[in-house]
């Protein structure tokens, strides 16, 4: 059997053959929008981390090239060139067939990060070309595809030497198939946000980044000695803290387990969960073992201490929790994870030993620092205060004024009572309101107008966001409840609609209503935005009648300037400055019906940074909304 210090075509392991990869890409990296095209370098990055894991890699090189490519290497081991006993290069086997890779027996590597051999040949599949270049054994090999396919003969299955070195590696450039993406230019901010983390994550690690496209030139290096430490220290660094950094590490069962905590003072709670290196935004086992844990303990040393009497009840986590920022990082041999883009992980052990570690180390810490104990024990007496009195007021207010369809004459509902087949279209304004009933298929779409600009939740209370009318009504009218920071009422089996579309004027208030609507999504039900049930509707701008010729309907500025490049004689231009001045019949065809009609899905890439850009946009704090919006002035479009 072979050790982890060997790395030959021997570690290769073959699961499976390549299927169509490229005829269903979202089964692979979650979806082809830029949220997917990103994730196609994280999953390259994710195999040079994984050397770095194994103690082969210092250094990863991540560049940006100016024709739009991307290329990733590293001074790891190189990927095996040998002849594998399939009869081909290792290295050929690893970007040409999915599940083919050295993690599957524990040998090569003793964790890792990447897609189990399913990344490298995914990222070839929805490239339109890739080159592979491996620096092992004192020669470079190289190797080139197009659409996956490889485009080298090899000689006797063999890669062709291309030169000689000292050094060892690899370096993967790979340009994304535009007929597969619906955008292939690279999103710098979350790729920068990613390859931060990871250097937290890895804090031996030097992370070399390069943008080199014309726009937006820049060179950085992440290197983050302090770790998961520093990580909490930036995540915190405009806030007021309650406690210095708490840090705990341990090991059982072979999952190595790394925490570390902060509390500030405010209604916050940050507790982000990594396995194997990979943010995990729907957390997982691995967050619930730290979580009950620790509100155990504070539990425990709160009556202990006499701060909870014997009649009082237990904090609850989110009383615990309140405040708190916290970094919870695992090494798992053999991770498994709901989905393949590893958004939650699902391993039972993993609870149970990050359970074990919290436990214990937690505790050592607490019994050396009673003041830092106290203090934390202040922020979950201060939640469990304002809890119990807004669990109060929302039960006044909910049981008092309980809203059922249509009994405010504003939500005209759909007639099938099949969740999956049902949408609601949140209209703006009484008028187009109107004219969305009349255009609407009520077999299954329902229309909910709103009036005006809905209030702003990330500067409301509780008590005033659910005492808005528009709010209680989208909240009935969607079924599942909500959640907030003190509790969650969120059910989200219990959503009616499939799809809940957010359809607005194409203009600044139209614009600034979206926002609303998507902040209040993001803060009480982001489960609606993260399972993918919420749209934006893409209704057109204009309409162009030429004398001769079949009528167009133009989405946007550059569909009226294509239009007009392409379209030869005279024609009419009708300008839609709302939703209200279409009849029912060009509402229809253009913005309801499902054949035609563009819709936006809304998707978050990264948790951590929606949550902070969120709060500078929408929050009371001026100066750094102001200096972003300048930062920003230039960006052409928005990716929903």
């Amino acid at each position: 059997m072979a050790n982890a210090n060997t790395y030959d075509a021997s570690s290769i392991t073959v699961l499976e053959g390549l299927e169509a990869v490229r005829k269903r890409p979202g089964m692979y990296i979650g979806s082809v929008s830029t949220r997917g095209l990103n994730h196609l370098i994280y999953e390259i990055v994710d195999n040079s981390v994984d050397e770095h894991l194994a103690g082969y890699c210092s250094e990863i090189h991540v560049t940006l090239e100016e024709d739009g490519s991307a290329t990733v290497s590293d001074n790891g081991r190189g990927i095996p060139v040998g002849m594998h006993e399939k009869g081909v290069s290792a290295e050929r086997l690893v970007f040409t067939t999915l599940h083919a890779g050295g993690k599957f027996d524990n040998t090569a590597y003793k964790t890792s990060g990447g897609l189990h051999g399913v990344g490298s040949s995914v990222v070839n599949a929805l490239s339109q070309r890739l080159t592979v270049t491996v620096k092992t054994e004192g020669k470079i090999y190289q190797d080139t595809y197009e659409k996956g396919i490889p485009t080298l003969e090899l000689k006797d299955g063999l890669l062709p030497v291309i030169g000689k070195t000292k050094e060892t590696g690899t370096c993967v450039n790979f340009l994304p198939d535009d007929t597969i993406f619906d955008k292939t230019r690279f999103k710098e901010d979350e790729v920068k946000s990613r390859l931060h983390e990871t250097a937290y994550l890895n804090p031996l690690l030097h992370i070399f980044y390069e943008d080199k496209r014309p726009e937006s030139k820049e060179q950085l290096v992440f290197h983050e000695p302090d770790g998961i430490v520093g990580f909490i220290k930036d995540l915190n660094k405009s806030r007021e803290t309650v406690s210095d950094v708490i840090y705990f590490t341990g090991e059982a069962e072979g999952i190595t387990v790394e925490v570390a905590l902060q509390y500030v003072n405010e209604f916050h709670e940050n507790v982000l969960g990594f396995c194997n290196n990979i943010y995990n935004s729907e957390g997982g086992t691995h967050l619930t073992g730290f979580k009950a844990t620790f509100t155990n303990v504070i539990n425990s040393y709160a009556r202990e201490l006499n701060i909870l009497k014997e009649k009082d009840q237990n904090f609850t986590g989110t009383d615990v929790r309140n405040g708190m920022t916290a970094v919870v990082s695992i090494k798992h041999p053999d991770p498994r994870f709901e989905g393949q883009t590893k958004t939650k992980l699902d391993n039972q052990d993993a609870a149970k030993v990050v359970s074990k570690v919290t436990g214990e180390e937690i505790v050592r810490f607490f019994d050396r620092n009673l003041d830092t104990l106290k203090n934390i024990i202040g922020c979950a007496e201060k939640a469990a205060k304002i809890r119990k009195t807004e669990e109060k007021a929302k039960t006044n207010m909910l049981t008092k004024q309980k809203f059922s369809f249509d009994s405010n004459g504003k939500l005209a509902n759909c007639e099938s009572k099949d969740p999956s087949k049902c949408e609601i279209f949140i209209v703006e304004g009484d008028s187009a309101g109107g004219s969305a009933k009349s255009a609407r298929d009520r077999s299954y779409q329902a229309i909910l107008p709103i009036r005006g600009k809905i209030l702003n939740v990330e500067k409301a209370s509780i008590d005033k966001i659910l005492a808005n009318a528009e709010i209680k009504t989208m909240i009935n009218a969607f079924g599942c409840g909500f959640s907030e920071g003190y509790g969650n009422d969120f059910d989200i089996s219990k959503l009616r609609y499939d799809k809940i579309i957010i359809m607005t004027d194409a203009d600044v208030d139209g614009a600034h209503i979206s926002t609303l609507l998507l902040t209040l999504f993001y803060r009480f039900m982001p489960e609606l935005i993260y399972e993918g049930h919420v749209y934006v509707a893409m209704p057109p701008l204009y309409k162009a009648m030429p004398q001769k010729g079949k009528e167009e309907y133009l989405y946007d500025d550059k569909a009226l300037e294509r239009y007009r490049k392409k379209h030869k004689g005279p024609f009419t231009l009708q300008r839609y400055k709302g939703l209200g001045e279409m009849d029912a019949q060009q509402l229809w065809e253009t913005t309801l019906d499902p054949a035609t009609r563009l819709l936006k899905l809304v998707e978050i890439e990264d948790g951590r940074m929606a949550s902070e850009v969120t709060e500078m946009l929408m929050g009371t704090d001026v100066p750094p909304r102001k200096a972003f919006i300048y930062d920003h002035a230039t960006d052409a479009e928005l990716d929903v």
